[in-house]
């Protein structure tokens, strides 16, 4: 399904790669807040798609990013956009894997920042895995930096996003076959076929807490990046419900660091 979708999101207006060559920004405006100055930072983006928001970061000035993702066709456009902004694979390298295998794929055993989100994590059925995974390529002193879409969405009606239709705890996969991709106008695909899972914000913090790593915040945020709900309206970039009604989380972000190790200190005799 994503490899017949890369090349259509390469040339729909979703992604809009004409504007991001000319240097249109990808990332939110609450990630680029929340992430922090990179430059100088090595960063690896897991489940990159078509690696906009990898090579955004290399725009920013982080000093190395690579960008996994299990669809070849996806990397092939990922490459090809770092080569049009100038960016040789020492400064931004694209590998092809399932994330669950990043740390035997990816080119260093740890990055400063591992990046990943938006439309991400519903794709996997074990989140525990998934955390230990992503925890062991963070380096000492660095975090991973996680920026999603909000689960409570998915139980609201989707006309309205006002009534709850769908149970906030249900673990079990959902299947759909339906075509056309959200990127782009195309709806003649033939690979239709998906499977979801859906994970609430307190199995995300507490799989990564397992893992490891230390959680310094979660943010939610009242906006969203594509029409969710058929009430949205689109004010200042993004989707938004009507300003007259009152307001829900649509999108939440969360960074969690791994600490340096304690250092001895050293004993003195007298």
């Amino acid at each position: 399904m994503w490899d017949e979708r890369a090349p259509l999101h390469a040339a729909g207006g979703f992604y809009d790669l004409d504007g991001f060559r000319a240097g249109a920004e990808a990332l939110r405006h609450f990630e680029l807040a929340e992430v922090g100055d990179v430059t100088g930072r090595s960063l690896l983006h897991l489940q990159c798609h078509i690696g906009t928001d990898t090579l955004s970061w290399a725009r920013h000035g982080a000093a190395r990013v690579v960008g996994l993702d299990f669809s070849e066709p996806a990397l092939d456009v990922a490459r090809g956009l770092a080569a049009d902004l100038g960016f040789g694979p020492e400064r931004a390298a694209f590998v092809a894997s399932d994330v669950y295998d990043a740390a035997a794929a990816v080119p260093e055993p740890s990055y400063d920042i591992v990046y990943t989100g938006t439309g991400a994590l519903c794709w996997l059925p074990d989140l525990g895995r998934w955390a230990e995974t992503a925890a062991s390529l963070v380096a000492p002193g660095g975090f991973l930096y996680l920026s999603e879409f909000h689960p409570l969405t998915d139980v609201l009606d989707d006309e309205t996003g006002s009534r709850v239709v769908r149970d906030y705890f249900d673990r079990g996969a959902q299947e759909y076959d339906e075509p056309g991709t959200y990127g782009s106008e195309e709806t003649g695909t033939v690979n239709n076929r998906s499977v979801e899972w859906q994970h609430p914000v307190g199995e995300v913090v507490s799989a990564l807490a397992a893992a490891g790593l230390r959680i310094e915040f979660l943010h939610e945020h009242d906006v969203s990046l594509f029409r969710r709900f058929e009430s949205f309206e689109r004010r200042d970039g993004y989707y938004r419900f009507p300003a007259d009604r009152p307001r829900i989380p649509l999108m939440y972000s969360l960074r969690a660091r791994r600490d340096r190790p304690a250092q001895r200190g050293r004993s003195h005799s007298y």
